[in-house]
């Protein structure tokens, strides 16, 4: 994503051509994308460009005014995501007092531990533990508490070797991010802002895609001495030249990546988030969710029915509990093994294990089981979610950065580094080529009926299932005439005033 002038005369270089990446470049000289393709009525043909030399200068526009325009919001999305990324390790070191405890002989049963907890906070409710999931890590007891913020949950970190509290802590989300990530991830969400920041990250996801596409057509769409030069950036003294030769270079290796983020981060956002849910729910992509509704266990349902529960209370009387240490017996028999968490029995619901190693979502088998007599009545294998829902869950946990620990925490940090010297290459190309004019107006005007008319179609129909991405190109369409209309009357004074 590039800013730069493809028109401006300059006296201190050679007359240049605007590149794939929005640079510029001399289209005679330049080892690195050679000269561009020429349209057909620059050819002596007479006949108007065709295919992608008709497009190009389209394409080219818009992506000079994504780059100006948006290119901040990714700046600021791309660091935010950046420090996330890292922040799971910074968790580890920040909170090891927390977080670990000394191996002992062996472990306490959990329901002592859960007491344990419970008598350092007698004010906070029980909703969920999270057993020490390997040796030398504590057990985490979650608890509803009237002075933790809402959406969150206080977390009671319990030595399971000795029952000694190791600390609290709040605790926020199924990841459960500790204040660190919780801090990181709302600023990247929402700066903090709440429901008006995520305006932001909606409007820097819409927008990552149109121009990772736009930038990846430009620069492969230029004819190259050597291919070469699509794949390996030039060296040599710093000049924009070689600046454009890494920007193109970097953003071509990463442009998979940076349309996965997109799309995976519009799943969460306002707007296009509620059309996606839409489609998926229209195409049985739903994720299922085993059903801990006590009375649904005649039926034994599956993870198909999940949410279909009545809510009334048909369980056991009150104080009929098998306990937690016999209900993650019955997971463990039902074949729930691994990192679990465990959510205590509601008014009639029953207790629900569920893996939680999400780092190999195929680990992520849940039951639900009676608190009564400790049955399973429910249960849920990953293997029988629908395609669309397991392809989802592995798309989001990669923007997350658990799908395969730290080598998806590397790997999104490296993304996210990438798209920050994309960001600031593009704006120092534009700089050494100030003030940036985009691409002439009126580039529409050159691409044959039969390529614009479905352009125009597939663009509307974007613009409706991803609003913020509609309405903002169509603020860019409005500023773009105006500016296009004083300029033209601003000529118009001008040539009044020479024959005056």
């Amino acid at each position: 994503m590039t800013i730069d002038d493809p028109a401006r005369p300059d006296t201190a270089e050679p007359r240049t051509t605007e590149t794939a990446t929005g640079a510029l470049a001399d289209p005679a000289t330049d080892p690195v994308t050679g000269p561009p393709t020429r349209p057909a009525a620059e050819s002596g043909h007479g006949s108007r460009p065709r295919g992608w030399n008709a497009l190009r200068p389209l394409v080219l526009r818009l992506h000079f005014y994504a780059g100006l325009l948006i290119a901040p919001f990714l700046l600021v999305a791309a660091t935010s995501g950046m420090l996330y990324a890292l922040s799971f390790q910074a968790e580890k070191v920040l909170y090891a007092h927390e977080l670990e405890a000394p191996v002992g002989e062996r472990t306490l049963p959990l329901s002592q531990q859960v007491h344990a907890a419970t008598k350092v906070n007698p004010n906070g409710t029980v909703t969920a533990v999270w057993p020490s999931s390997e040796p030398g890590a504590t057990t985490r007891v979650l608890m509803a508490d009237p002075d933790v913020e809402e959406g969150r949950s206080l977390a009671v970190f319990v030595d399971p070797y000795t029952g000694e509290i190791r600390g609290q802590l709040p605790s926020y989300g199924s990841s459960g991010a500790l204040p660190l990530r919780t801090w990181i991830d709302e600023l990247h969400r929402d700066l903090h802002l709440g429901d008006l920041g995520r305006h932001y990250s909606e409007l820097a996801a819409s927008w990552l895609w149109v121009v990772a596409l736009g930038g990846l057509a430009l620069w492969i769409g230029r004819r190259r001495k050597n291919r070469r030069a699509l794949f390996v950036p030039e060296r040599g003294p710093k000049s924009r030249r070689r600046t454009l030769s890494w920007h193109g270079t970097v953003g071509l290796a990463a442009v998979a990546g940076l349309l996965l983020l997109s799309a995976t981060g519009l799943t969460w956002s306002r707007y296009a988030g509620e059309n996606i849910d839409m489609v998926r729910a229209q195409l049985g992509g739903a994720t299922p969710s085993v059903s801990a509704a006590l009375d649904g266990a005649a039926s034994g349902g599956s993870g198909e029915h999940a949410g279909h529960g009545s809510g009334h209370d048909a369980g056991p009387a009150r104080g009929a509990d098998v306990g937690i240490d016999k209900a993650v017996e019955a997971a463990r028999a039902a074949g729930i093994e691994g990192p679990t968490s465990v959510t205590l029995p509601s008014e009639g619901k029953g207790y629900v294990v569920k893996e939680t190693d999400a780092r190999f979502p195929v680990h992520l088998d849940s039951v639900a089981v009676d608190p009564a007599d400790g049955t399973v009545i429910d249960e849920l294998r990953f293997a029988d979610y629908p395609l669309l829902a397991q392809a989802t869950r592995f798309g989001i946990d990669a923007h997350m950065g658990v799908f395969l620990g730290p080598f998806n925490q590397l790997a999104l940090a490296a993304l996210a580094l990438a798209l920050i010297v994309l960001i600031v290459s593009g704006y120092r190309m534009w700089w050494l080529r100030r003030p940036g004019r985009p691409a002439a107006r009126g580039a529409w005007r050159s691409v044959p009926p039969t390529m614009l008319l479905p352009l125009l179609a597939v663009t509307a129909l974007a613009g409706w299932f991803v609003p913020l991405l509609g309405l903002s190109l169509l603020a860019f369409l409005v500023a773009d005439l105006a500016a296009g209309a004083v300029t033209k009357v601003r000529s118009r004074d001008r040539d009044l005033t020479r024959e005056a």
